[in-house]
Parts: C-alpha cells; structure tokens; sequence
C-alpha cells in the first residue's frame, strides 16, 4: 500500500481509527477494498497499563466470506493481504499519516486453517534509517486463537 504522503491537517491531528478507515478507501485498490477490512484499532502511544515491551501497532479485521473462502477457508492470499494492509496501518500510525513505502520482505506461516474473521494485529518492532520491521499476529476474532504469524520489512 506504498501511497504519496498525507499530511493530517495541524500537530495537534493524531492518526486514529478514523484516519486509518479513511485511508483504507482512498488508497486500497477495489480488489482490496472487495476484502471488506474494517479498522478494529490504531494504538499510537503506550496505553495505561500496557507491558514493558509493547509496541505501536493497528488492528484491523478480515471479516470471512463466501467469496473468499470456497471450499470453506479463508484463502491465503485474502490473510496476507490483511496483513500486509495492518502493517501499513502500523506504520501509518508511527508517522502520524501514511508516508511512501515498499514492502521488501514478507513471510507468512499459517498455523491453522481460518474459517471465521481473522484479526491481523500489526506491530513496529523496530525503526531504522531506510528500512521498519515489523510483526503481524493473525488470529480468530472468537476465541483470540492463532491462526498465522507475518514478519514484514518496508523500504522508507
């Protein structure tokens, strides 16, 4: 999802669940947007009671369908597509809007078949000069239970 950059308005603009859903329709393609992905959280900063290691991060929803799943599983292109648009989102959230970026990396391990909405749950792990890493948990929206793991690399 590597778009031009936006800005937001004024400083006092924070990327939130507004701005995140807003971006989904102005810079997906139909075919992504067909996917149906919905924005569950954008978590700019360290929220009360959060672990020493959190991490930025946006939550979005790949709700299952039909149309995705024939044989009555969420295609693996639809999860790696929701990934790679949450990792985006994760980054979006870190620059306070979307900037120009490339993925350069993905790998994707699936740990069990998904037929039910998956949350892609994105995460920065790390920040350099050219290049941002991070993680994407793909899991059940029901019972929270694994589903995939993504490490992603994007070119700044």
């Amino acid at each position: 999802m590597a778009v031009e950059a936006r800005r937001l308005g004024t400083a006092d603009d924070v990327f939130g669940i507004e701005a995140a859903s807003r971006l989904l329709v102005e810079a997906l393609p139909p075919w992504m947007q067909d996917l149906g992905l919905l924005v569950e959280a954008v978590e700019a900063g360290r929220p009360a009671g959060a672990p020493p290691d959190w991490q930025p991060g946006a939550i979005i929803r790949l709700p299952f369908s039909k149309r995705l799943a024939p044989d009555g599983v969420l295609c693996t292109q639809a999860l790696m597509a929701a990934a790679d648009t949450a990792m985006a989102l994760a980054c979006a959230t870190v620059w306070n809007g979307q900037r120009v970026a490339s993925a350069v990396d993905q790998t994707i391990h699936f740990l069990r078949p998904a037929s039910f909405d998956v949350l892609a749950d994105a995460r920065i792990v790390r920040i350099g000069r050219n290049t941002m890493f991070g993680r994407v948990s793909l899991s059940s929206a029901i019972d929270q239970r694994p589903c995939g793991m993504v490490s992603s690399a994007y070119a700044l």
